[in-house]
């Protein structure tokens, strides 16, 4: 499949994600944050569209992505408000946020396997490099996954525990992987 695509993208080639290329500008602002600035398909997205068969990337290259510019049309015929909404990508803190609990709670739902990362992120404190630190991602729709994936949670006991007090999700353990 790829070997036909870079061969039907050949005569106008493919289209990468740097700022005002075709595939940028199509897929630049589809919708709007909550303080009104607009919001970019980053590349978190992208890589997360590869990922679910949206997009087929053409390129070996980790550090960039290029597709055939007519799946980013298909693409951006569908409803790419709630495509990146799914995707958008949630620090730890601001999971626990979205779920209503704990930073301490959410991270035994990682422990769990309940949620998992995709990628992380180098953030770095300062001019420094020994202030780097990596910080995972989670999508949006994974973190929302969660509570219905879960009915046995008292949610709304878990949201009501006080700072300090110890998590009802420490004493569960991980479920064994499938064999």
């Amino acid at each position: 499949m790829r070997e036909a695509l870079l061969r039907h993208a050949a005569g106008r080639g493919p289209t990468t994600g740097r700022r005002g290329t075709p595939r940028s500008d199509a897929l630049g602002t589809p919708n709007r944050t909550i303080h009104g600035e607009k919001a970019n398909v980053t590349a978190f997205v992208v890589r997360r569209f590869v990922d679910r068969g949206l997009l087929v990337d053409l390129s070996a290259n980790p550090d960039g992505t290029l597709h055939h510019p007519d799946q980013v049309a298909e693409v951006c015929r569908r409803d790419l408000a709630d495509l990146v909404a799914a995707d958008t990508p949630l620090g730890p803190e601001q999971a626990a946020a979205r779920l209503r609990v704990r930073r301490a709670d959410f991270d035994h739902m990682v422990r769990l396997g309940w949620v998992r990362s995709p990628q992380s992120i180098e953030v770095r404190f300062g001019t420094s490099r020994a202030g780097a630190v990596d910080v995972a991602l989670y999508t949006t729709a994974s973190v929302d996954a969660v509570v219905p994936a879960h009915p046995e949670v008292d949610w709304e006991q878990l949201r009501a525990v006080e700072k300090g007090r110890r998590s009802p999700l420490a004493s569960l353990r991980p479920e064994p992987a499938p064999a």
